[in-house]
């Protein structure tokens, strides 16, 4: 039995995000192409909200439709956010950075109240590692960084021709992950490390699942954090 399609599976769990909004809320706006979609169909809605968008890509496409926006900096906190996820396992972890943003991703996450995860079928995983860790780092540290990075027992490659929004490098890494709420710590704790693509710390609050047309909500039970 063949599984169902993709871009119908991710267009059902970004609309079904769509009935979080409501007028008034300042909202999280996602990268990448599941997001992409929550934008379009929350644009449609014509809502009273301010976006506070996680990318330049996610900037553009959001003025585009006509949607308010502001920055990070301007809000003091989100009544949701809306973002897609490369990974998700069953305790809610992400990991994310496909994209390259999730620096900015991760700072508007932990400003909202809720923060909602919309993917479709083949990113829910029994565990974290199948894609690489996203590593955000300082050009000029890359080279200490890759050694550390090695040292803490991961594959580390450059991502070839990436800038980050922030004009910094990708580093993307392989690493068997056991216990990814301490390897985000250590990664973390790297000089000129920026930021890395695993969610541990802000965990989901809800995920929405596409699969073709269907979608499955899966709540935490036990709150934000």
């Amino acid at each position: 039995m063949s599984r169902p399609d993709v871009e119908k599976s991710k267009k059902a769990a970004a609309e079904k995000a769509v009935e979080y909004v409501v007028d008034g809320m300042i909202v999280g706006l996602g990268s990448g192409s599941t997001a992409e979609y929550f934008i379009s169909k929350l644009a449609e809605k014509k809502l009273n909200i301010v976006g506070i968008p996680t990318s330049k890509r996610t900037e553009g496409l959001a003025r585009r439709l006509g949607i308010r926006l502001a920055s990070v900096e301007e809000a003091r906190e989100l009544d949701v956010d809306v973002d897609g996820a490369d990974e998700v396992d069953p305790e809610f972890n992400l990991l994310k950075g496909g994209g390259g943003a999730h620096t900015m991703e991760k700072r508007v996450a932990e400003k909202a109240k809720k923060f909602i995860v919309v993917v479709d079928y083949r990113k829910m995983v029994e565990r974290l590692g199948f894609f690489p860790v996203a590593v955000e780092v300082e050009e000029s540290r890359k080279e200490a960084v890759i050694k550390k990075l090695a040292y803490l027992g991961g594959i580390p490659q450059i991502r070839d021709g990436f800038i980050t929004d922030g004009g910094n490098i990708i580093i993307d890494v392989r690493f068997n992950i056991v216990d990814p709420r301490g390897l985000e710590d250590k990664l973390n704790s790297i000089q000129g490390v920026i930021e890395n693509g695993i969610f541990s710390k802000r965990k989901a609050d809800v995920v929405i699942v596409g699969e073709g047309d269907k979608v499955k909500v899966i709540k935490r039970e036990n709150g934000r954090k």
